[in-house]
């Protein structure tokens, strides 16, 4: 069975008590739904960028947007774009699970696997949801090509994946959720169970533990963004243990230093998410012209528009500016790229924007 070797050291129990205490000052935080959404939306877009960043992905923020808005196509970055997409569907999916929770928090193999087929864009409805690698994989070094990581043998996977399972269901009520989700995020990624996008994939169990669980904080931060900023860090922190080759030291290595790398990106997160909720208000009581002098006529005209309803469509700014659809496209596609607007909703048919946070205060 399962059994991580690790200790909860001075250094970490310290980051376990600062964050239960930022997690229960931004839970009491008075945060509207306006910008309730509009924080989901940008950590939503965040963990998509950074996390398939990690992978390799070349594409910006602005352009995953226009792929999920537009369906815009980049030539010579069609599979970027795929990726792209198939996390998109994979969070979706993710947060569909978070809100038929039925509080029992049970994660299974069936939600893995359906996370990671979504990740891998799989539009085969016939197709049994991507099971567990049948052969070796090898990680290497991209350069030099020699080898990185050895994980266990395929026949191996099978087990390894149920005990992790059977390990998160009977630990979840007596250790602290983020040793739940660290221990989680590291074994997956040290099984390896699939061929590929098994690391979009740990990161995404990972997203999902801590959204079934209280240290969510309503769906409002992203941890993609603190490994994307240091990836040798990122990399370094997993890889521990004597020896790359997983029977010959990395299963029962001591993961105590990846836990602490893990719980110190959460408490960055959590700091961020708490002077981002905190500024609205901080700013509320200030002189606000010079806010306005940023904003061109139709922009002040939108203000009116979102203090009557939370999102628009660009049938709205058709209507209230009176110019054409597609100009009124192009002009929310534009406010999306200067940070007046963000996507809220980016299906083709029911397509709707909110207004940036930082605007909040000029409607409140």
């Amino acid at each position: 069975m399962f059994k991580p070797n690790f200790s909860i050291t001075g250094r970490l129990a310290s980051i376990l008590m600062e964050l239960e205490g930022l997690r229960q000052v931004i839970n009491l935080l008075p945060i509207g739904p306006r910008l309730l959404t509009s924080l989901r939306e940008s950590a939503q877009l965040e963990s998509i960028h950074y996390s398939t960043m990690i992978e390799g992905n070349r594409l910006t923020q602005e352009e995953i947007t226009k792929t999920l808005e537009e369906k815009e196509v980049f030539i010579g970055r069609e599979r970027d774009q795929k990726e792209v997409w198939g996390y998109y569907q994979a969070l979706a999916f993710v947060e569909k699970i978070e809100q038929n929770n039925n509080k029992k928090n049970k994660i299974t193999e069936e939600h893995i696997k359906k996370i990671h087929s979504l990740v891998m864009n799989d539009t085969n409805k016939n197709k049994k949801h991507h099971e567990y690698r049948t052969v070796q994989n090898v990680i290497r070094e991209g350069h030099s090509g020699a080898i990185v990581y050895l994980p266990p043998e395929s026949a191996d996977v099978p087990l390894l994946m149920k005990d992790l399972v059977t390990w998160l269901h009977e630990n979840q009520a007596t250790l602290p959720t983020p040793i739940i989700a660290a221990i989680a995020h590291y074994q997956f990624a040290t099984v390896h169970p699939y061929i590929d996008g098994n690391g979009r994939t740990a990161r995404l169990l990972t997203t999902l533990i801590l959204r079934l669980s209280t240290y969510d904080l309503k769906g409002i931060y992203s941890l993609d963004h603190y490994y994307a900023q240091n990836l040798p860090a990122y990399y370094e922190a997993l890889a521990v243990g004597p020896s790359h080759n997983y029977y010959m030291g990395r299963a029962q290595a001591d993961i105590t230093s990846w836990i602490e790398y893990f719980c110190a990106g959460m408490l960055s997160s959590f700091e961020k998410v708490k002077q981002q909720a905190s500024q609205p208000g901080n700013k509320r009581k200030k002189d606000h012209s010079s806010m306005l002098r940023k904003l061109d006529t139709r922009q002040r005209m939108m203000l009116s528009l979102f203090q009557e309803q939370e999102k628009v469509t660009s049938h709205d700014v058709e209507k209230l500016l009176k110019i054409g659809a597609r100009a009124a496209s192009m002009l929310c596609l534009q406010w999306i790229k200067g940070g007046f607007l963000i996507m809220v909703d980016p299906a083709k048919k029911s397509r709707k924007y909110g207004l940036a946070p930082e605007f909040y205060e000029l409607i409140e």
